[in-house]
């Protein structure tokens, strides 16, 4: 018998190996694709009836039957109504982290950079007002209780990351003698973003009581209230790079 006929039938067995292996592992890569893309789908179903309802009115039954699938099959996905509604949430989170992320790493100066972290949160506020809305619920203890860990983890994470370029962008503007530098810069931040946050909230829900009742324009009161911490947590030299870069 020719030893060549077993070394071909080795090398015959030994390619029909790897194709198997290689259709095995296109297989496993089409079924990961797909189950990625119905979590996608699970998600934009879910987006859509928490932008139209909120959190306590909806249900899985409501996201089942936008997503046209089974109960069954969402908690395949997600364990509860909380841990969509935070996934949704991230994706809201992901914007305003893009938008900050924008001007941290711009060749803007420390003084314009201030001004336009600030309108790049009015910005998401307008744009995006249902993820806006979205946000209170973490303030909410009851809520929490109900989301699982890796969900909150990766919320977690999220948060951290913006609230590092936001610490980053002021910390330089303190280094650069924009900022007091007796101010610790998370405390600003937070200062700022809550100052922002309750107007912002104002502005959703009251504008039309305030105008008609104390003729105000919360819009422009948020410009105001923006302009007067500005003043006084910048320097002489930051108050007057302000003005020549923002109509604040």
């Amino acid at each position: 018998m020719d030893c060549n006929f077993f070394l071909n039938f080795d090398v015959i067995n030994d390619h029909q190996s790897f194709n198997c292996l290689e259709s095995n592992l296109g297989i496993h890569e089409r079924k990961e694709r797909e189950k990625e893309q119905r979590r996608e789908d699970i998600l934009d179903a879910a987006q859509r009836v928490f932008f139209e309802k909120g959190l306590a009115p909806a249900t899985m039954d409501d996201i089942a039957e936008t997503a046209e699938l089974s109960k069954g099959t969402l908690y395949l996905y997600y364990k509860s109504k909380e841990d969509l509604y935070l996934t949704v949430m991230m994706r809201g989170m992901q914007l305003l982290y893009d938008a900050f992320n924008e001007v941290a790493n711009s060749s803007y100066s420390p003084a314009n950079m201030l001004g336009r972290l600030s309108e790049a949160y009015v910005s998401y506020f307008n744009d995006h007002r249902d993820y806006f809305r979205m946000m209170h619920f973490l303030q909410n203890p009851q809520f929490h209780k109900q989301v699982s860990d890796d969900v909150k983890q990766s919320c977690s994470i999220l948060n951290q990351r913006i609230w590092s370029l936001v610490n980053g962008i002021l910390q330089r503007c303190i280094d650069e003698g924009v900022m007091r530098k007796d101010l610790n810069p998370t405390e600003v931040g937070l200062i700022l973003w809550s100052n922002a946050t309750s107007i912002m909230m104002r502005i959703d829900n009251e504008q039309g009581l305030w105008r008609e009742a104390f003729q105000l324009n919360l819009q422009d009161t948020l410009k105001l209230a923006r302009g007067l911490l500005f003043d006084a947590i910048c320097t002489e030299k930051g108050r007057r790079e302000l003005k020549e870069v923002s109509n604040i």
